[in-house]
């Protein structure tokens, strides 16, 4: 099976800064992959070096098999990747479904989600469809920016910190939210500083330190690696 994820040696750069060194991981179709690891452990920086938003990058990144590593950051999303950073990007002026409408479809990739769809996962959106982007709360403004990206087609979905600084109700709906998506063969590589919310919902964990991997850990080796992942992490 060709793998939906194939990251080998990756190297990334923001200027002269050297952030990851020699990245390598592999996501299968369907899997829900977390990268764990401090603050500054190069996690959002790989999400964003296989996006293309970093500066230099080389190595190897292959989506569905497609080397990506040359390839402008347009040209990536088109392989089916919908990215969900940390700061969601929705348009203030815009109301919910405007900004929910606003992304093309992805060419070549099925069909996306319907706004039916959308709607029936989302009640909350549902709801607030006519509100302005600026008057969601940070939770609705979160499923929007997932929302958005089922939209288009895309089947691999990269999350940074999806659960942050959210009520435990919202956190709960998210965690339904990727259990239905995985259900759906969705590939979702997530970076979580949120533990307890990860740890239920992953197949493999990551854990990077100072822009490396360190150790891999399967969801069925999770408990008897606790003590190692509680001094790598400080949980």
């Amino acid at each position: 099976m060709t793998p939906a994820l194939e990251i080998e040696n990756l190297q990334a750069w923001y200027g002269e800064s050297h952030i990851l060194h020699g990245v390598s991981l592999t996501v299968q179709p369907g899997e829900v992959v977390t990268l764990l690891g401090r603050n500054g452990a190069g996690r959002t920086t790989t999400l964003r070096a296989i996006m293309g938003l970093t500066g230099a990058r080389s190595g190897s990144i292959k989506v569905n098999g497609v080397e990506a590593i040359r390839l402008p950051t347009h040209r990536i999303a088109h392989l089916g990747i919908g990215y969900c950073p940390e700061e969601r990007g929705i348009f203030a002026s815009l109301s919910a479904e405007e900004n929910l409408l606003l992304p093309p479809k992805l060419a070549g990739q099925g069909a996306g989600m319907s706004v039916a769809e959308i709607y029936e996962m989302f009640p909350n959106l549902y709801e607030r469809r006519h509100s302005q982007g600026t008057r969601l709360s940070g939770g609705e403004q979160q499923m929007l920016a997932v929302a958005r990206i089922l939209r288009t087609g895309a089947r691999l979905l990269l999350l940074d910190e999806i659960s942050e600084g959210l009520a435990p109700v919202i956190v709960q709906a998210l965690a339904k939210m990727i259990t239905t998506l995985k259900a759906k063969g969705y590939t979702i590589v997530m970076v979580e500083q949120n533990f307890r919310f990860a740890a239920p919902l992953a197949d493999r964990f990551y854990v990077m330190e100072h822009g490396r991997i360190v150790t891999t850990i399967a969801a069925a080796e999770l408990q008897a690696s606790m003590p190692a992942l509680t001094e790598l992490l400080g949980v």
